[in-house]
């Protein structure tokens, strides 16, 4: 299969409906208070084109981050002041971290919107890079920038539910491993809910 046969899944995807997700979908028993107010952010899910179809930029966060040091998560961040709408934040938060200007990135549509446990409303971004670009990690919140094939993220197969305790009980997540990057949580979730996309 082609990167161009993988553009047209892509979009394809796109245009299938679905609901939100959330961090809270594998564990129903959790009681989410009503009127709860949400974050807005976005994250940007870029796709550029490798020897052998599409690869989806990733990052390794920063291990000397307070908030989830460490983990594997996508460019993104909180909607500023200055952000005209959560792609516009995705964009923005790609060019700070990994040096991805935004004139370099088409665009191709939104997922719904991800509740995460830490409040906010994460709105994933799916775009195309337009040509090469060398990754430069920001110090200070990215120690890698590494690439997965679309055949691994698009495989529903691959991804397996796990758990860890959490707050005094156990929490169930997705994970979709790849290689010696372990992708699990809102990661993993908006991943099974695209690749999902691509299934139907």
């Amino acid at each position: 299969m082609t990167a161009h046969d993988q553009i047209n899944i892509l979009k394809a995807a796109l245009g299938e409906g679905s609901a939100p997700s959330s961090d809270f979908d594998l564990n129903p028993d959790v009681v989410l208070p009503a009127g709860r107010k949400l974050r807005p952010a976005g994250v940007l899910a870029a796709f550029q084109v490798g020897s052998q179809g599409l690869d989806l930029i990733l990052t390794k966060r920063s291990s000397r981050l307070k908030h989830h040091p460490g983990q594997i998560a996508f460019p993104g961040g909180k909607v500023d002041e200055g952000d005209a709408d959560v792609i516009a934040a995705a964009l923005r938060e790609a060019d700070e971290e990994i040096g991805l200007h935004p004139n370099n990135v088409e665009v191709l549509g939104k997922l719904p919107g991800h509740e995460t446990v830490t409040g906010f409303d994460v709105t994933p971004v799916i775009g195309l890079v337009k040509a090469n670009f060398d990754p430069v990690p920001e110090p200070g919140e990215v120690d890698e920038v590494f690439t997965v094939p679309f055949t691994h993220i698009a495989n529903s197969d691959l991804f397996s539910v796990q758990y860890r305790r959490w707050q005094g009980r156990r929490r169930h997540y997705y994970t979709v491993p790849f290689g010696p990057y372990y992708i699990w949580g809102a990661t993993a979730r908006i991943l099974r809910g695209l690749a999902d996309r691509i299934v139907e």
